[in-house]
């Protein structure tokens, strides 16, 4: 859209979101569906509020409070993958919801982590609390799926259905693999076969400007799955269930050494967002 390009030329642009990954190496955990967050400070409307874990919560990157950018600017929805305290529910993140194709998958799970214990719902709200920093930044209206990495869900098909709810452009969810230890590399995961036009169309030219700002930012496409660092998905309800431009980022294997190495680094953890933020902001000025 030609007003959507004017607002890129002042600096305001957009992102998108949702997904799911390998289990976590400890103990599953369970997540209750959870609406959509909102913009700044996020806050979602249903996370559970379970007692707090004994073991103290893996430290993240909080929010600092930003400017809220004009009423006008597009919104881009951010989805880091499953919480903080899913483990601790696990009636609610094994409830079957729906995945978009007639059938249905669990609410959502624990998700995986790195040999030294760095749990990938940490590092996906640390990446995407940077993220929305940048967008921000650039005068992006931003709305993530929970507002802090101590909560269990939402549900994926809560995640699937926000960005339509909250009216964005696009959504980007943010996720770390955790497959066999010799296998490497990041790779950007859209709906396949497509139920729908945006699924069809401007869903992959989303997931080609996010793989291509990734491999500027320096990391290497997936030697294991997909094609070319994009990978056609009909098993994530957050993409089946999408109507926005929606794709879904696993950024490393936290089973390999290198890369668990730099996803548990902060300077690691900031090269993702600058990567991702780039490729939703690029996609944004061809709207």
């Amino acid at each position: 859209m030609r007003t959507a390009r004017r607002l890129v030329l002042l600096g305001a642009v957009v992102t998108a979101a949702l997904g799911g990954c390998s289990p976590a190496p400890a103990a599953s955990g369970p997540a209750a569906p959870g609406p959509v967050a909102s913009t700044a400070p996020v806050v979602p409307t249903s996370v559970s509020t379970a007692a707090a874990p004994t073991t103290a919560a893996p430290a993240t990157t909080p929010a600092p409070p930003t400017p809220a950018p004009p009423a006008a600017a597009p919104i881009v929805l951010l989805d880091p993958g499953h919480n903080g305290r899913n483990s601790q529910d696990l009636a609610a993140i094994n409830k079957p919801v729906s995945d978009g194709r007639g059938g249905t998958k669990p609410c959502n799970s624990t998700g995986t982590a790195t040999n030294a214990g760095y749990p990938e719902h940490a590092f996906t709200f640390d990446v995407a609390t940077r993220v929305r920093q940048k967008l921000v930044a650039a005068g992006v209206r931003v709305v993530m799926t929970r507002p802090d990495d101590n909560g269990v869900g939402p549900c994926v098909d809560v995640r699937g259905r926000a960005a339509a709810r909250a009216g964005a452009a696009v959504a980007v969810s943010i996720h770390a693999d955790g497959s066999a230890a010799g296998n490497s590399g990041f790779h950007v995961a859209y709906s396949d076969p497509p139920l729908n036009a945006v699924q069809a169309g401007p869903a992959h030219v989303l997931g080609t400007a996010v793989r291509d700002a990734m491999r500027t930012g320096g990391f290497r496409v997936s030697d294991y799955i997909g094609r070319d660092g994009l990978s056609p998905r009909r098993d994530l309800a957050g993409l089946s269930l999408a109507t926005v431009p929606t794709v879904l980022v696993e950024c490393a294997n936290m089973r390999n050494a290198a890369e668990a190495a730099l996803v548990s680094s902060a300077a690691g953890r900031q090269r993702y967002a600058d990567a991702i933020a780039a490729g939703i902001l690029a996609f944004l000025r061809t709207r």
